[in-house]
């Protein structure tokens, strides 16, 4: 409209280093930070990072915004700061997921053209290896900086081997760095501020890139979602190298939490620090959950309030939910992908469903919900058709997603990137129902369905109930090749300690609970291998199931 003037004063690029310069001065005497007997302020996180994000500018990184800063190191203070320090010197943070082997982490480093990368102490052979195998195919290796233990500058413990010549120190780069270092902030919004690693081939690695703006408005949404007041106190569960820790980092930040950090995940330790620390917020995947309600009850420590838990990464059974309520945890279930930085949608709850039973109430939260307030738009649809599916719950479509909160792009592969956004909407390959209130509800992976005799067989639903026996541990459901049907359902179990079931009491167990089509037609009892981030890994289940061949040539189903 005339008059109107696009200007400093009016227009910002969007960006989450905001979050924390408000945090410095809003909460500054506030813990920030938790590790242990470490603590920081809000202050002190401002005034390290950017004395760290100027010593990543003297080593000559973030000249151009393209500039990646690859992080190999688990829930520690040092990969908190990095997810501002970085950004603030005007390059690309890349975190590693930690159980990569050396072979992995140096094909990322390659991809990524990482400039430096920095190790915790505990992986530093892994890193080292890394850089040997990148040695063998270039000269243009990245700077190592060695994370000691908190706060330490001596790198004499950090492993068995001698770290190499040239090394930095991480408390170094903060110790010289310059507090009047003045911050780089995105010329664009649109910026790249993070690049994110999907699991994959080692072929075919897809690098997820993420905006300022992007990260600035679902850091805001998962505030929101997470139900954050001012100073909550949030337990580090989440992995902050998967999806940025569904960009909780920087939320946090946003009401001036605080971060209470921990190298490994375990019943104990979240007890202890939950205890501890009047933990009021965390978060996991169902795995996670599963560790807290399986756990012995020595480690168990009384809630000093009300905790609230977001879970998410895989579709939880019902059953856990129950049980993580019956501890006394209040679970919201939220649902996303890589490329959408994390949590993408909510399954907001409606005060109408506090007057059903506690059994139907988990039933309704292991939905995924619907698209949270930063997202445009999300929908079930006919992937040939690209028609939005009648929701009356039965109908099967693939789950789509429109918005600012949705990736830039896959690093180096616009096939592939034009291949997701196809149609003006982000494919997520996950299949679901809408149902009349619009809630919507995951029933597989594209690849996950079992298609048999014709028949849809959601693996999520039949996992849901085997997950329910009161002997079961962990499940998990593929295809096993037929004969006649196509597929039927092979279910792999792992039992809980000092429990017992027979195959035909699960099948059985099955068969009182669904349709007989659905029915595991094989029961084998094993350990699930499990990604990173508490994921079972399927594709190594379904080569087992293939392995087995044709169960039968019958005619009729059981």
């Amino acid at each position: 409209m005339e008059g109107s003037i696009r200007c400093s004063a009016n227009y910002v690029p969007l960006t989450p280093i905001t979050f924390l310069e408000r945090a410095a001065v809003v909460y500054r005497h506030r813990f920030s930070l938790v590790f242990g007997d470490v603590t920081y302020t809000w202050q002190q996180t401002h005034q390290r990072c950017i004395k760290l994000a100027s010593s990543i500018s003297q080593l000559g990184v973030g000249l151009s915004p393209r500039d990646v800063v690859a992080v190999l190191a688990p829930n520690i203070p040092a990969m908190y700061e990095l997810h501002f320090a970085v950004p603030m010197s005007g390059a690309v943070l890349c975190t590693l997921n930690t159980r990569h082997d050396s072979a992995m982490v140096s094909l990322l480093l390659k991809h990524s053209e990482a400039k430096l990368i920095f190790v915790d102490y505990q992986l530093l052979d892994i890193a080292q290896g890394a850089l040997q195998i990148l040695s063998k195919i270039t000269t243009n290796l990245p700077q190592l900086v060695l994370i000691s233990e908190c706060g330490d500058r001596s790198p004499s413990h950090a492993s068995n081997n001698v770290s190499p010549p040239g090394t930095l120190i991480y408390e170094d780069l903060i110790e010289r760095g310059n507090l009047e270092f003045e911050v780089k902030r995105p010329k664009d919004e649109w910026d790249p501020i993070s690049l994110n690693y999907t699991s994959g081939t080692t072929s075919n690695p897809k690098g997820v890139i993420y905006s300022h703006r992007g990260a600035y408005l679902n850091a805001l949404a998962t505030v929101l979602l997470n139900d954050m007041r001012s100073m909550p106190v949030y337990l580090w569960c989440v992995p902050m190298f998967h999806c940025n820790g569904w960009c909780l980092p920087w939320g946090i930040a946003v009401q001036g939490g605080t971060n209470v950090c921990q190298r490994s995940v375990t019943a104990e330790g979240i007890f202890d620090n939950i205890f501890r620390h009047k933990v009021t917020h965390t978060a996991g995947a169902p795995t996670v959950l599963n560790l807290i309600i399986n756990s012995p009850p020595e480690v168990r420590k009384p809630l000093p309030g009300k905790v609230e838990v977001m879970t998410g990464g895989a579709p939880p059974p019902p059953d856990v939910i129950f049980r993580m309520e019956e501890l006394g945890f209040v679970v919201t279930h939220s649902y996303g992908l890589t490329e959408t930085y994390g949590p993408g949608t909510i399954c907001t709850w409606k005060p109408e469903w506090n007057n059903l039973s506690r059994a139907a109430q988990a039933k309704l939260k292991a939905r995924q919900g619907v698209a949270h307030v930063g997202l445009e738009d999300l929908d079930i649809k006919d992937p040939k058709t690209m028609k939005s599916v009648p929701a009356d719950a039965k109908t099967i479509g693939e789950v789509m997603f429109r918005g600012n909160t949705v990736m830039n792009g896959y690093l180096k592969d616009l096939k592939a990137t034009e291949e997701a956004f196809k149609g003006g909407w982000f494919w997520s390959g996950d299949l679901g129902v809408k149902h009349p209130d619009g809630y919507i509800e995951l029933k597989d992976r594209s690849k996950d369905i079992i298609i048999s005799g014709g028949e849809n067989i959601s693996t999520i639903e039949l996992e849901g109930v085997i997950f329910s026996h009161p002997a079961v541990l962990e499940a998990a459901v593929v295809g096993r090749p037929d004969d006649y049907w196509g597929e039927t359902p092979c279910a792999f179990v792992k039992l809980k300690e000092g429990c017992t079931a027979t195959v035909e009491e699960i099948i059985q167990f099955c068969r009182n609970r669904l349709p007989h089509f659905m029915t595991p037609r094989t029961v084998l009892f094993a350990d699930l291998p499990k990604t990173s981030t508490g994921k079972i890994q399927k594709f190594g289940l379904r080569e087992k199931a293939r392995a087995l061949g044709s169960l039968t040539k019958n005619t009729s189903r059981l």
